[in-house]
């Protein structure tokens, strides 16, 4: 069933990216992880629907996004990129999209972390972080979503990887996450994994991940 949401508050999170909180209608429930379609209440726009992730958590009395804008693909993302507060969404119900199976390792690629940040915050807000991981790749440190948070919820266990700049804070890849990188940053694999991101970046994991053991039963990916 679709409904009508205003937007409460947009907040700015990296230089192509914001929070979009808004109104959570009466009786509305997800699960972390779990994302809806979502159109914008314009002329010319209403019906043309995209799937975005929640990323505030099911107890909260809000609903929130967090969405990446793409200005040269004159589409959805570019004009959400231009509402203001006041402006309203239309969402159905939620859909499964990523389901937490226990334990594990999440492998995020630029705006693929977005169905992965309900998930770790419900976690750490029930103080059950224990040994997940994230290793999230970008292209420059500028591109990295919720770095702040993500470092006080996993410490150690949050790895960030970039590709397009060298750099001394974090792992600089010449390219992307290969097997050989994977190998060296996670010595279990038998246990869940977690994987998002773009096409090309959720073959190649998966590829790699099986490669060097992972049941394939225990790869959790967005189709």
């Amino acid at each position: 069933m679709s409904q009508k949401v205003e937007i409460l508050e947009i907040e700015e999170v990296t230089h192509n990216v914001r929070a979009y909180t808004f109104e959570k209608p009466d009786g509305y429930s997800f699960t972390p992880g779990q994302a809806t379609e979502v159109a914008i209440d314009k002329e010319g726009w209403r019906d043309e629907k995209r799937p975005f992730t929640f990323t505030s958590l099911p107890d909260d009395d809000y609903l929130q996004f967090v969405i990446k804008s793409y200005p040269d693909h004159n589409g959805v993302t570019e004009q959400i990129g231009s509402l203001e507060e006041g402006d309203q969404f239309i969402i159905d119900d939620a859909w499964g999209a990523i389901e937490y199976t226990g334990e594990g390792v999440f492998l995020a690629g630029g705006a693929g972390v977005t169905p992965f940040i309900a998930i770790l915050r419900n976690l750490y807000d029930k103080d059950e972080i224990e040994s997940n991981m994230l290793i999230f790749s970008n292209k420059t440190e500028n591109d990295i979503i919720l770095r702040e948070e993500f470092e006080e919820m996993l410490g150690d266990q949050f790895i960030n990887v970039i590709t397009d700049e060298p750099t001394d804070e974090h792992i600089f890849l010449d390219g992307f996450i290969d097997k050989q990188f994977l190998a060296e940053q996670i010595d279990d694999f038998d246990q869940p994994f977690y994987v998002c991101g773009p096409p090309a970046f959720n073959d190649a994991m998966i590829k790699y991940l099986k490669e060097l053991g992972a049941d394939p039963d225990a790869l959790v990916f967005e189709e």
